[in-house]
């Protein structure tokens, strides 16, 4: 299984996690866990999702992710499981 972590923050608005949701079954990615908060306004989701059954390279998918955040207002990042792992080890 390829994990990926993807983290959207940005002003609260109608449509975030359908937006990135559509975008995720659309590509063949599969959502393993999601949480999100809205805190004075302003929206935060981290997920994990499976990349294995994605239909491009991950390099396309951030940057048309990232694409997606730009056009709804939000940064959305994303960064593999294992770099994401040893960027966070003490």
């Amino acid at each position: 299984m390829k994990k990926t972590i993807i983290t959207v923050v940005g002003k609260d608005t109608v449509g975030i996690i359908a937006k990135v949701c559509t975008y995720l079954a659309d590509n063949g990615i599969n959502i393993l866990d999601i949480s999100q908060t809205i805190v004075q306004g302003y929206f935060n989701m981290m997920m994990i999702v499976d990349t294995n059954n994605m239909n491009k390279q991950f390099g396309d998918m951030a940057d048309e992710l990232a694409a997606l955040g730009e056009a709804i207002g939000v940064v959305i990042k994303c960064q593999k499981e294992e770099i994401f792992d040893k960027m966070h080890r003490i």
